[in-house]
């Protein structure tokens, strides 16, 4: 096993060094990330989850006509937002407040249905508001990006092929994910309601870098039950430069 390996494993079982630069705020993180041996391991903190629901990173109406503005809107407000709350009453009532979400998925097994459902729900759409982006001419991944999902999947077709079957395929409610796993391979799988490959309880484990959200509220409002409508139409809409960004930084590459 190599170095890097065996410490990126170690940050995400146990990882109280970035307890205390997280409690150092971004200004500290820096020189305490200096002062540590391991620091190399740490995933930049633009990439740890807290428990507050962050700001939409765009307006509703912005991913029109993919995903329409009231969908948007009831989705943030009211499921996304009913995630945080729970979650942060759930960690009052067991003493883990102020821990991040990096911390605790991969030990959710210790904790409380109610941390897992709701930790995982905030954790997942915190990730997936940032997965999207206004759509552009020409929307695909990137030089670097590209070639990675090349070398994984034969080609990008065959990579949209997967990860579309992977979200239609999704008995009842859950998530589709492209994510890098152990032996640092991107893999493509999904997960029952809000787990994740973070959980130490999950189907599939690793660190995820795509998600896409195929519970009925995400999509409802304009496709009904055309899920496989929803899923196609969007790939207009991913967010290939942040797909790549948590890819590179939990890898250490240059973005």
């Amino acid at each position: 096993m190599s170095s890097t390996n065996k410490g990126r494993r170690d940050f995400l079982k146990n990882s109280a060094k970035a307890t205390v630069a997280i409690g150092l705020g971004t200004s500290g993180l820096g020189s305490f990330v200096e002062s540590c041996t391991s620091s190399k391991h740490i995933v930049a903190s633009a990439f740890t989850t807290g428990f507050d629901q962050q700001p939409l990173p765009y307006a509703y109406n912005a991913l029109e006509d993919v995903v329409d503005a009231l969908t948007m809107e009831i989705h943030y407000t009211k499921h996304a937002a009913a995630y945080s709350k729970n979650l942060k009453d759930a960690a009052t009532a067991e003493g883990i407040a102020g821990d991040s979400l990096e911390q605790i998925l991969p030990v959710v097994s210790k904790y409380s249905g109610k941390i897992r459902n709701n930790g995982g729900g905030h954790y997942n759409h915190e990730m997936f508001w940032k997965c999207m982006r206004s759509k552009q001419n020409e929307n695909k991944p990137g030089g670097k990006l590209l070639s990675l999902i090349e070398k994984n999947f034969t080609s990008l077709a065959s990579f949209k092929s997967q990860f579309s079957d992977a979200g239609k395929n999704r008995f009842g409610s859950g998530w589709a994910w492209l994510y890098t796993d152990k032996t640092e391979t991107l893999k493509i799988g999904s997960t029952p309601n809000q787990d994740n490959p973070l959980m130490n309880i999950s189907e599939i484990k690793g660190f995820p870098i795509l998600g896409l959200d195929v519970w009925e509220h995400a999509y409802y409002l304009k496709y009904q039950n055309k899920r496989a409508d929803y899923i196609e139409n969007w790939w207009k809409v991913v967010n290939w430069d942040y797909v790549w960004q948590r890819y590179a930084t939990y890898y250490h590459l240059p973005a």
